[in-house]
């Protein structure tokens, strides 16, 4: 396979990541349309788009800054220009900034309800098909691995076979997907507590198979931007549920 992989259409070309993200958002919000057809939604529509609203504005935010400070030294002189401060983006940082987002705003709302548990499986089915874009996209996507020796490492085209860490969360989230299904068949989960799985779970993996990544620690701190990011989204996690266990939180995500 030569990468980046690319669509002709005519005289021009398609990028794979490009059609890989339409596919992505078109599919989920197709599948969270069908899955919020088939129950009783606490939450009206009107409120709803201002929650999707909230989590737009939180998670293009999170997203760019937490993508900036994984290279801090570029912050000074960016790649490519002013335009850099635009295009560097990450997912951890687009779901703590969208949980922030959507918080403030069913504070702002009155909502109690949570308003995740009905975005997992289309966040788990998006997720997986951007990751496919991102593997197809090969070193210019920079999702790639380290170096490796194990037999399925992938040459993405300049002679180094790599952790396809890319193919690794698409494992990841289908196993993820499984497990969540598998584990409210036996008991049904308290409001909100789905997604707090979804989320606790994603930032564990992506703390650890950054390790398998080339992109450096923070100066003195030991850890990466997005692995700190992972560390902080944890640690209000264990905070909750260890609340939980004393008294009932005020609202669930």
């Amino acid at each position: 396979m030569q990468f980046p992989v690319e669509l002709a259409i005519g005289a021009g070309r398609l990028p794979i990541h490009l059609l890989c993200e339409v596919l992505a958002y078109t599919l989920g919000y197709r599948l969270y349309t069908k899955l919020r057809s088939r129950g009783t939604d606490p939450i009206s529509s009107a409120h709803r788009q201002w929650i999707f609203v909230g989590a737009a504005a939180g998670a293009l935010l999170g997203s760019r800054v937490l993508g900036l400070l994984e290279h801090p030294a570029q912050l000074l002189n960016p790649p490519g220009g002013w335009l850099y401060y635009f295009t560097n983006k990450t997912i951890v940082g687009g779901f703590l900034g969208g949980l922030i987002g959507v918080e403030l705003t069913k504070k702002r709302l009155g909502v109690r309800a949570s308003s995740g548990d009905l975005m997992v499986f289309p966040l788990l089915l998006g997720l997986s098909i951007g990751r496919v874009g991102c593997f197809l996209s090969g070193l210019e996507d920079g999702t790639y691995g380290t170096a490796t020796a194990l037999p399925w490492g992938i040459n993405f085209g300049d002679g180094i076979h790599r952790h396809p860490t890319n193919l690794y969360e698409v494992l990841f989230l289908g196993l993820l997907a499984q497990g969540l299904g598998l584990l409210e068949q036996r008991r049904p989960l308290p409001d909100g507590r789905r997604f707090q799985l979804f989320l606790a779970a994603y930032l564990l993996f992506r703390l650890l198979v950054e390790f398998i990544k080339p992109t450096p620690p923070l100066p003195g701190l030991g850890l990466t931007a997005i692995q700190w990011a992972c560390v902080a989204g944890l640690a209000y996690y264990v905070w909750l549920w260890t609340s939980s266990l004393t008294a009932s939180p005020d609202a669930n995500h």
